[in-house]
């Protein structure tokens, strides 16, 4: 490799069958405590709503409760859906995240609902938006974050915190957004991966630096599902699978246990979903994941892979981890 890349773990705090969201969320402190262990350099969770699988729709306070148990990573949002939100709000929000663990706080913002029409009338009220609304609210959410006099109100707290920002996509919109504005992209590449080299080549060749980045800086998402043999890896990966054919076919529910050879039982279109979905992943050992990791590294040139990895085992995901953490420093050394 010509260069080191961070790894960093992207967690939905997804609630397994027969469990329930305090268990998903003490869960992933106990994740970010073995990614600190491990080295990873951030662990970040996402806003979802309407979907009982999934335990941090309030994000910030789930951040809360990962940085409280946890003393070095950093911890941010992948992402914040800022349509759903007042700027004011979130500069609130994150400006106090950041008083609590300073140094430590990353916001991720992206301009999905993360949620269906009817969720997103619930939380926003009104969906009559234009396509330059989510620009300005980024560019108002990073004055109160600066503490910029011109907006005549202080974030408080939040006024002079400057939590760095990152624009996520999975389109070519929040390429050339970030692009402009001089921020870090974050690609979802884990689940969208459609768009990736038409995103990354726009953003690289119309990045603007700024004050906060003199350079583009990359960020993927990637899944890693790593055991100690390529067809554990797969059966591991089922509950994942079974998730994204429940939640394109209208039915998302809770994270479900693998099933054995679940990938072959599906119809061929249920297949090509999955073959398409899944482009940025890597199933396997430990030597198969890092042949795709280098692979993948390679044709994007990222310079940072998040890693998400829905694992129905706690124990077997500490060690998806665990190995991928491994794969990374073999790649450094």
């Amino acid at each position: 490799m010509s260069k080191s890349v961070k790894f960093s773990i992207l967690d939905l705090s997804q609630v397994p069958e027969g469990s329930d969201v305090r268990t998903a969320l003490d869960r992933s402190l106990d994740l970010a405590q073995h990614a600190e262990a491990l080295g990873y350099e951030r662990f970040w969770m996402a806003e979802h709503h309407g979907m009982v699988g999934i335990a941090s729709a309030a994000t910030a306070v789930a951040l809360a409760h990962i940085g409280g148990g946890t003393k070095t990573i950093r911890i941010g949002a992948g992402g914040i859906m800022l349509p759903n939100h007042a700027p004011l709000v979130i500069a609130e929000q994150f400006g106090t995240l950041e008083a609590l663990f300073p140094g430590r706080v990353d916001l991720g913002l992206g301009r999905a609902p993360g949620s269906d029409q009817i969720v997103a009338q619930a939380l926003r009220r009104n969906l009559n938006t234009d396509a330059n609304e989510f620009p300005r609210d980024v560019l108002e959410l990073q004055a109160y974050l600066s503490g910029d006099e011109r907006l005549r109100i202080q974030a408080t707290p939040g006024a002079g915190s400057n939590v760095p920002l990152y624009i996520l996509g999975s389109s070519l919109f929040g390429a050339q957004l970030a692009a402009a504005l001089g921020l870090p992209y974050a690609f979802a590449s884990h689940f969208a991966p459609q768009a990736l080299d038409e995103a990354l080549a726009i953003y690289r060749r119309e990045f603007k630096p700024s004050e906060h980045l003199a350079e583009p800086y990359v960020i993927c998402g990637y899944n890693i599902f790593a055991a100690d043999s390529d067809a554990e890896a797969e059966r591991l990966a089922s509950s994942m699978m079974q998730s994204f054919v429940a939640l394109r076919t209208g039915n998302p529910g809770k994270l479900p246990p693998p099933i054995e050879g679940y990938r072959e039982s599906l119809p061929p279109a249920a297949q090509g979903m999955l073959a398409q979905t899944l482009q940025a992943s890597a199933i396997g050992t430990k030597n198969t994941v890092r042949s795709s990791v280098e692979a993948f590294l390679e044709r994007t040139q990222a310079d940072e892979l998040i890693i998400s990895c829905s694992i129905f085992d706690h124990e077997a995901r500490l060690k998806s981890y665990t190995l991928a953490a491994e794969v990374r420093d073999s790649l450094s050394a």
